[in-house]
């Protein structure tokens, strides 16, 4: 054992942490429920460290077991590749794979063309992935565009799927999963409805993201739980002409088969592959940019005001008094949030006094903006954005 070990283990860290010192921790590239990821250079170059605090699983540390075990044993090139895991006395340490192209939706915006073609290409990529998931037992439960990253920034760079947060490994093929999972707007109504679920999820999944692919906006407009389930389990999806009317019949096929309400009646994994449509002879060459980008532009100011607050939110909740003495890997957090406060203008002091205090910050979930003035923030950007929209003739 190297000397710095032996204080390593004096210091009460576990074996693992020494290889901690292998990696230099960069810029944080986001911030989730329990944790932050940050990039890192390390032995095998750039890679990304997913660092989960300890407290915030306490008594769940079995989630983050289930998760090193299921991506160690995963191996598909359009999955996110495992590198290593350790752990310190508070914090794991997942270390994977960095996808440095970008998220689906902003990688496709910033294109000169993104055909009906090249959408069934990419579905077909995401798909073989579940497919391969599936055959080993494993339900992803979030597949949503924020999940499917570019592996590169080059043009032929291929897409993988990321976060295995909540990701479950069914015991047998029988398994039906009992808890609430996944993103809203994506979820099937069976998670919903807490109705017990399995492998279907994904496929309802896969169905909102390849219907909001295609014309840049999803195909459920409802704003609380119950009005989407409702919504979902009315079996009605509608192609509007104006948006739809130049997207192939058998695109629209495709959905159907998965955006269907009855787990049991929904096309699997190996059914969906052998579509035409993702063969990409029936696809057309229609250029989807444009509609995807006027889509967007639309939606960014309600979706940077979400974003702005949640990811402080979690910022705030990630922040520990019981960090590691050799480093604050939760530190720089701020500075990557949407609409960051000047360097200037930063209340650090006061976020630290308030620790100081003995403030304990609660788990903070994705989407969920309890707090009165984040609502109040989000819901007059929305109030802009219908009104902007309702001007321009898109509602």
């Amino acid at each position: 054992m190297s000397f710095a070990g032996m204080l390593n283990r004096l210091g009460g860290q576990p074996e693992s942490y020494d290889k901690k010192a292998k990696y230099k921790f960069g810029r944080t590239l986001g911030a989730g429920t329990y944790g932050v990821v940050r990039e890192a250079d390390g032995p095998t170059g750039k890679v990304a460290v997913k660092i989960i605090l300890k407290k915030n699983v306490k008594g769940n540390e079995k989630m983050v077991y289930d998760e090193l075990q299921m991506l160690q044993r995963l191996k598909h090139k359009h999955i996110v590749r495992f590198v290593d895991w350790f752990e310190s006395r508070d914090k794991f340490y997942i270390v994977t794979q960095l996808a440095t192209g970008g998220e689906l939706f902003d990688r496709i915006c910033e294109q000169g063309k993104f055909t009906e073609k090249d959408a069934s290409q990419t579905i077909k990529q995401v798909l073989s992935a579940v497919d391969y998931l599936h055959k080993n037992e494993v339900v992803h439960r979030d597949l949503k565009p924020e999940n499917l990253l570019y592996v590169t920034a080059e043009p032929d760079s291929e897409i993988v799927l990321a976060d295995f947060g909540i990701a479950k490994t069914l015991d047998n093929k029988e398994e039906s999963l009992q808890t609430m999972a996944g993103s809203f707007g994506y979820a099937a109504p069976e998670v919903m409805d807490r109705k017990g679920h399995g492998k279907p999820v994904d496929m309802w999944s896969m169905g909102v993201i390849t219907y909001t692919l295609l014309c840049g906006y999803s195909p459920f407009r409802s704003e609380n739980l119950r009005d989407l389930l409702d919504e979902c389990c009315s079996g009605s999806v509608v192609f509007h002409e104006r948006y739809w009317k130049d997207v192939s019949d058998d695109a629209k096929d495709f959905i159907m088969r998965l955006i269907v309400p009855e787990p049991e009646k929904r096309w699997t994994s190996e059914q969906a592959l052998g579509h035409s449509w993702l063969v990409g002879h029936t696809a057309t060459d229609h250029d989807l940019l444009p509609e995807l980008r006027r889509q967007r532009e639309a939606r960014a100011k309600l979706k940077h005001a979400i974003m702005a607050v949640a990811l402080k939110k979690r910022i705030a909740a990630l922040k520990t008094v019981e960090s590691d003495e050799e480093s604050d890997e939760m530190g720089d957090v701020e500075d990557s949030a949407p609409g960051a406060i000047p360097e200037g203008e930063k209340k650090t002091n006061l976020l630290r006094d308030k620790v100081k205090d003995g403030a304990v910050f609660r788990e903070v979930v994705l989407g969920a903006l309890k707090d009165k003035k984040a609502k109040e923030e989000a819901e007059q950007a929305e109030r802009e954005l219908v009104e902007e929209a309702k001007r321009k003739g898109q509602f």
